[in-house]
């Protein structure tokens, strides 16, 4: 199993040769580390979970590339189906594994249904929020040419994929409510530490884009 997913990493590896910071290798890793840290918790599989995680976004180029059109998700589990027919993992495994990319994403209607799918959604939503989410929130507004802060537009009437999608933006209408989307009680308890830390940090980058403080 070591092997196996030694060489299902390097694959995924290559899938982000390019990719922009907000999305990258980095944060595959960190989704990695929740991965296995909530399934040791959880009593999860966690070989079928670590494989998950390393492929979890290898379709994201495709949506980035379609500005939004294409799901990450989906093609992600797409291009995973056949490469795992290639290793000596049960059927079970493989059908979990699928389950797992093609559920995990937060703008979609796929219920994660397995305890690794419902790891796999928690810990890729954890990346989104504290401290590195509020970093990856304003890296991904930088990437679309956005402007640091836009105070006479309501967040809610922008889109995604403009120059309007500000750091704030993207708290207000996705990083507040990742909280209550949590699916297990580890993935419920960090994101309630991190959900206050946002709370604390938007509150006072608002007073100082107002020049309150």
């Amino acid at each position: 199993m070591v092997s196996t997913i030694k060489e299902i990493r390097a694959f995924a590896i290559k899938c982000f040769s390019g990719a922009p910071g907000s999305h990258d290798w980095y944060h595959v890793e960190r989704v990695r580390k929740l991965c296995l840290h909530i399934a040791e918790v959880e009593g999860a599989d966690k070989s079928a979970l670590e494989i998950a995680a390393y492929l979890h976004d290898v379709g994201r180029h495709y949506q980035d590339q379609s500005k939004g059109r294409v799901c990450h998700a989906e093609k992600g589990a797409e291009l995973a189906r056949p490469l795992l027919e290639g290793y000596p993992l049960s059927g079970e495994q493989k059908t979990n594994i699928i389950h797992c990319i093609r559920t995990h994403r937060f703008r979609d209607n796929h219920v994660p249904k397995t305890l690794e799918a419902k790891i796999l959604f928690d810990a890729d939503k954890l990346d989104a929020i504290g401290a590195v989410g509020v970093g990856r929130a304003f890296l991904f507004a930088g990437e679309m040419g956005a402007k640091l802060h836009n105070s006479t537009i309501d967040p809610e009437d922008t889109e995604a994929y403009t120059k309007e999608d500000t750091g704030y933006r993207e708290f207000k209408v996705k990083l507040s409510k990742i909280k209550d989307r949590m699916l297990t009680h580890e993935g419920r308890r960090i994101a309630l530490e991190r959900h206050a830390f946002m709370e604390s940090f938007f509150k006072r980058f608002l007073e100082e884009c107002d020049g309150v403080r």
